[in-house]
């Protein structure tokens, strides 16, 4: 029942002449945690990712200056920032590849104990 339906309840009169508790039942501290749901996630994630593009547009915009680029057959010139980005990309969609395979390898074996 919600705390706003509760109906409150009189302390009865004192029998003896101590004073009567300091707290009544309704003051007792309700549970402060509030249940996750899967808008909450998504909305923290959110906040988090675009926290993540300022922090990359400030990073973007001190960065500007030109280097040059070499890779294998390839040359040229980029912005220090974009090199980066570029980069951090390559490696995020590496690592991504080999925790995939990983994921793969893992779940064949279990279908194999399960034979």
């Amino acid at each position: 029942m919600s705390v706003l339906h509760r109906a409150r309840k009189t302390p009865d009169p004192p029998e003896s002449d101590t004073p009567p508790p300091a707290v009544d039942e309704l003051s007792e501290p309700q549970s402060a945690r509030v249940p996750r749901t899967r808008i909450s996630g998504a909305w923290v994630g959110i906040c988090a990712t675009v926290l993540g593009f300022v922090v990359l547009i400030v990073f973007m915009l001190q960065n500007t200056g030109t280097v040059a680029i070499n890779f294998l057959w390839m040359n040229g010139s980029l912005p220090l920032a974009l090199a980066l980005f570029i980069a951090g990309v390559g490696t995020a969609v590496l690592a991504t590849a080999i925790g995939a395979a990983r994921m793969t390898q893992l779940r064949r074996l279990v279908r194999r104990g399960r034979n």
